[in-house]
C-alpha cells in the first residue's frame, strides 16, 4: 500500500484549481477581479461607505497585473496577511445571513492561482480610518501548511484616508465586447449595486466609469440562528456537542430561531425526553429522534431581516441609467422559504430604446453577484425558457429565451443559495425557487404586455391622426372657398376626433400689457386632473393662479375638467412669454394637442442648453 499523506486545503485547491473557477485564462481573469471587487463592496457596506472602486488591468504580454482599490474601512494590520494567504479564513463561515461570500476562499484563492502561474506575491496596501500611515505588504501562501508567508512590509504614506488596494499578477486572457468579459461583469455588478460607483481602465488604457443611480446604502442582513426545518443530522450533531446549555430544552431555545417555550416542549414530547437531558450525551440516534421531531412540529418561518434586496424602485433607475430602455418594470417578490433557508427573487424586464438585441437578453444574479457562466444549466434560465412569452408580447420558440429587444433580469438573494458547483455559476432546481422566478417574470411579462399593447394602440392613433391633419385642411379650404367663407383652424377638429386634450392660447396686447387667454377643451372621455403652467420673464398679474417668481416668473394652475368641458385661463404680461406652448403636468403626452408635457419640456429644456454650450 502507497503511504498515505495529509495534505493541507491550499494543497488540494492548487492541484484543482478549475474548482474555483480557474478553468481557463479568459475565465481566471474575471474570477480574480470579482474576488476582488466583491471584497471591496462588502467591505464599505459592512462600514456604511458608498463604495468608489478602481479596476485596473496591465498586460506583460500573456501575464496580466489586476489592481482592485477601494475607499473602505481598511484592515488591521494583524488581520491583512491571514486575510490574503490563508483558504478557509473569514468571518461569515458560521453566519446565517445574506452576504456575496462565506467560505473564505475567494479573494485567497485569487492569490493562489497568481503565485501559481507567475510566482509573484500578492502586494496589498491598506490603510484604517485610526492610521497615520497605510501598510503595505507583499505575501505569499505556504500551501504546504496553508499559511501565509510576508516576503517584505513596510508603512508609508497614501493620498486615501482609508481604503484598500489589491495587486496581483495572473497568467491570463483579456476578452473585449463578449458577454464573459471583465467590462460585462463589472457593467453588470454596477447595476445589481446601484450604489456603487465603479471606474475600469481596460489594458489599452481606455476608460469606463460606471456611474452610481443610488445614494442609498442597501441595509445590512443581520445574521440569525437556524431553522429547525433546514438543519442536517450531522449539523446537528456537531451542534449538540459544542452547545453551551445545559439542558436539551435550553439547547433549543438558544441555539435555533423561532424556537419558544412552547414549540420547545412541544419538539420534547414528540422526541420521548424529559428536556433536562444533557445535550453533550447525545449521539447519532438521539439526534435522529430530534431530527423526526422537529418535522412534526409548525413552525413560522425565519425571519427575513437576515435578507437584504435591491428594491423595485432603485432596481428600475439602475437599469435605466445603464441601458436607456423605453420601458422598464421591476418586482420584488415577498421572501419564502426552502429547505428551512429564507430566500427572495427580484425580477425586472426593460424593452426597447437603446436595447439592440434579436434574443432577448438575460441577466442573472445571486446575493447581488453577476452569473456569466453556465446560464443553460441555470435554475432562471430555465424559469425564464418555461414562460410562454408570446402571451406577453414577445416571439419564442419553444424552451428557448424569447425573442426581441428586451433585457430580463433576475436576481436570487439567500442565506444559502443552492449553487451547482463550487464555482458559483449557476443555480440547482429548487421548485421553490423556480416557482417564485416564474411568479416574477409572469407579473413583470404582464406589465410589458400592457406596454406593448398600448404603444401599439398610440401608433395605429399616431396614423389615423397623420391621415386626417393632412386630408382635413384640404377639405376645409376647399369647402370655405366654395362657401366663400374665410379659412379656420382645423386643430381644435382633430383633437375633438382623436379624443385628445386641446389647448389654444391667445394674446391680445394693449398700452404694453399683454391680456393671454387660455382655452382647454377636454375631449377625452373621462374627468381629467392637471396643472397648467406658464413660464414667462416680466411682471404678471393673474386671479386664481399661483406665481412664483419676479423677473422670471411661473404661472400655474391646478385644475379639474369633466369629459366634453371647456375651460378658460387669464393673465395679464408685460413680458413675453417663454415657452412655445402651454406646459401641462399629470397628463399622459399622447394625449395632448396644442400644449406640451413637462417630461418633454424638460428634455427640450436639456437639448437647448446642451445647444447654447456648445454655442
Amino acid at each position: 500500500m502507497s503511504e498515505l499523506k495529509e495534505i493541507s486545503i491550499a494543497e488540494f485547491f492548487e492541484k484543482n484549481k478549475h474548482i474555483l473557477g480557474y478553468t481557463n485564462p479568459a475565465k481566471a481573469l474575471i474570477t480574480v477581479v470579482k474576488e476582488a471587487v466583491d471584497n471591496s463592496l462588502d467591505a464599505c457596506e459592512e462600514r456604511g461607505i458608498l463604495p468608489d472602486i478602481l479596476v485596473r488591468i496591465s498586460s506583460f504580454g500573456e501575464n496580466f497585473r489586476i489592481v482592485v482599490e477601494d475607499n473602505g474601512p481598511g484592515i488591521k494590520k494583524e488581520f491583512v496577511a491571514r486575510a490574503f494567504g490563508k483558504l478557509l479564513y473569514g468571518s461569515r463561515f458560521y453566519e446565517i445571513r445574506q452576504s456575496r461570500g462565506q467560505q473564505g476562499i475567494g479573494i485567497s484563492g485569487a492569490v493562489l492561482y497568481a503565485q501559481l502561474t507567475t510566482g509573484k506575491p500578492v502586494v496589498v496596501l491598506t490603510k484604517t480610518f485610526d492610521s497615520p500611515k497605510a501598510y503595505r505588504v507583499h505575501l505569499y501562501i505556504d500551501t504546504k501548511r496553508n499559511e501565509p508567508v510576508i516576503e517584505k512590509e513596510s508603512e508609508e504614506d497614501w493620498y486615501l484616508p482609508h481604503g484598500t488596494r489589491v495587486e496581483l499578477e495572473i497568467y491570463g486572457s483579456y476578452v473585449r465586447e463578449k458577454k464573459q468579459s471583465v467590462l460585462e461583469y463589472l457593467k453588470e455588478t454596477s447595476v445589481i449595486n446601484p450604489h456603487a460607483k465603479i471606474t475600469f481602465v481596460d489594458p489599452e488604457g481606455k476608460v469606463y466609469e460606471f456611474k452610481r443611480s443610488s445614494n442609498e446604502i442597501p441595509k445590512i442582513a443581520r445574521a440569525i440562528k437556524p431553522h429547525p426545518h433546514g438543519i442536517e443530522l450531522g449539523k446537528l450533531m456537531a451542534m449538540l456537542k459544542t452547545t453551551n446549555a445545559l439542558t436539551i430544552r435550553k439547547f433549543l431555545k438558544d441555539e435555533f430561531v423561532r424556537v419558544g417555550d412552547k414549540i420547545a416542549d412541544e419538539i420534547i414530547k414528540n422526541a420521548g425526553f424529559s428536556g433536562k437531558e444533557d445535550p453533550k450525551s447525545f449521539g447519532r440516534l438521539e439526534a435522529q429522534r430530534l431530527l423526526e421531531a422537529f418535522k412534526k412540529v409548525e413552525l413560522l418561518p425565519p425571519p427575513t431581516d437576515c435578507l437584504s434586496p435591491i428594491g423595485e424602485e432603485l432596481l428600475m433607475r439602475s437599469i435605466l441609467q445603464e441601458y436607456s430602455p423605453e420601458f422598464v418594470f421591476a418586482v420584488t417578490r415577498k421572501p419564502k422559504v426552502y429547505s428551512g433557508h429564507p430566500f427572495f427573487v427580484e425580477v425586472a424586464i426593460a424593452y426597447g430604446g437603446e436595447i439592440k438585441t434579436e434574443k432577448v437578453t438575460l441577466l442573472r444574479f445571486a446575493n447581488k453577484i453577476p452569473l456569466l457562466y453556465q446560464q443553460g444549466g441555470c435554475a432562471i434560465t430555465k424559469a425564464v425558457e418555461s414562460v410562454n412569452w408570446k402571451n406577453y408580447g414577445l416571439e419564442q420558440n419553444r424552451d428557448e429565451l424569447p425573442m426581441g429587444n428586451a433585457i430580463i433580469l433576475v436576481h436570487l438573494g439567500s442565506t444559502n443559495i443552492p449553487y451547482t458547483s463550487e464555482s458559483k455559476e449557476a443555480i440547482a432546481m429548487i421548485p421553490e425557487i423556480v416557482e417564485e422566478v416564474k411568479l416574477g417574470l409572469q407579473e413583470v411579462g404582464r406589465k410589458l404586455k400592457e406596454y406593448i399593447d398600448r404603444k401599439s394602440k398610440q401608433q395605429a392613433k399616431k396614423k389615423k391622426e397623420e391621415v386626417i391633419v393632412k386630408i382635413l385642411p384640404l377639405i376645409a379650404r376647399k369647402i370655405c372657398e366654395v362657401l366663400e367663407k374665410d379659412s379656420f383652424e382645423v386643430d381644435r377638429i382633430v383633437a375633438r376626433i382623436m379624443g385628445y386634450l386641446h389647448f389654444e392660447r391667445a394674446v391680445l396686447e394693449r398700452d404694453g400689457v399683454k391680456e393671454v387667454t387660455i382655452k382647454v377643451y377636454n375631449f377625452t372621455k373621462s374627468i381629467k386632473e392637471l396643472k397648467v403652467i406658464e413660464t414667462c420673464e416680466g411682471e404678471v398679474k393673474a386671479e386664481k393662479a399661483k406665481i412664483y417668481g419676479e423677473r422670471y416668473s411661473s404661472v400655474s394652475w391646478d385644475i379639474s375638467i369633466a369629459p366634453n368641458g371647456e375651460m378658460e385661463l387669464k393673465y395679464f404680461l408685460k413680458g413675453r412669454i417663454l415657452n412655445k406652448n402651454p406646459i401641462v403636468e399629470g397628463i399622459d403626452p399622447s394625449l395632448l394637442s396644442g400644449a406640451i408635457s413637462t417630461v418633454n419640456f424638460r428634455s427640450l429644456n436639456a437639448e437647448n442648453e446642451d445647444e447654447e454650450n456648445e454655442k
